[in-house]
């Protein structure tokens, strides 16, 4: 039971979240011509897309 729960928590809400802030960061960086933010926003929504594939195979003991 605890390895579905950590598996839809690690693949399925924390990824989007990630990259909708990212997005958010990164349209406020563009727009506010603040590179801190832009470059932020581009990591956070690159973290959000790998890492699943870095905490999944742990979480599931694959």
């Amino acid at each position: 039971m605890v390895e579905i729960i950590g598996s839809l928590i690690f693949s399925h809400i924390i990824p989007p979240i990630m990259a909708f802030l990212g997005v958010i960061l990164i349209c406020v960086g563009i727009m506010d011509r603040k590179d801190n933010y832009t470059i932020g926003g581009v990591v956070l929504f690159l973290a959000g897309g790998i890492l699943p594939f870095l905490i999944l195979p742990l979480v599931l003991g694959s």
